[in-house]
């Protein structure tokens, strides 16, 4: 009996460091158009523009937020081999596919407005990254997704761990979070 008692102690320990690093993820949601060979074809071996609205951490300077997002990002990125950049391309590519990433969004801010519209912002809770992640074609969201984690920086790695939860949430194949028997019907 005490030593049932010891092992549930240290399973009980060892457990605290493990969800106090887990990101936690919100809603998702997928447009009926989403597709994620489209996604493959469009991005693998080139590069994919991400746009930051907002700053996660409003004690640092953004552009320095940024310029440590961008490695963490491709650290968690989805499989094709895309590059992230910031970098807007020399003229509008049709079809425009980009991810946009809003930190602490407004209550009211969708993702239709992310793809169209200037951001909204809610004040942020210190220590806390609150992301909304919309991956968009033109005017169109394809997906969406919101997820937030206990970060003291940008180069924490529980950002790094965020954007793998959530990318690979966004970015999703058919079968995982999609129904793909939609698409046959």
């Amino acid at each position: 009996m005490r030593s049932m008692k010891k092992f549930a102690a240290v399973l009980a320990a060892a457990a605290v460091p493990l969800t106090a690093c887990a990101a936690t993820l919100g809603g998702y949601q997928y447009a009926t158009q989403y597709d994620y060979q489209e996604f493959y074809i469009a991005t693998a071996g080139k590069p994919f523009q991400v746009i930051v609205a907002g700053n996660p951490f409003p004690t640092l300077n953004a552009d320095d937020v940024a310029r440590h997002l961008l490695p963490a990002m491709q650290a968690s990125k989805p499989r094709p081999p895309l590059t992230f950049t910031y970098e807007k391309p020399g003229e509008e590519p049709h079809p425009y596919y980009r991810l946009v990433l809003v930190f602490d969004p407004a209550n009211d801010f969708g993702a239709s407005s992310a793809c169209n519209g200037p951001p909204r912002f809610k004040p942020g809770t210190p220590g806390r990254v609150y992301v909304f992640a919309v991956y968009c074609r033109n005017d169109l969201a394809l997906s969406q997704i919101t997820g937030w984690t206990e970060a003291s920086g940008p180069d924490d790695p529980r950002v790094r761990d965020l954007f793998k939860d959530v990318f690979n949430v966004l970015f999703a194949y058919y079968g995982q979070y999609h129904d793909r028997d939609k698409r046959r019907r």
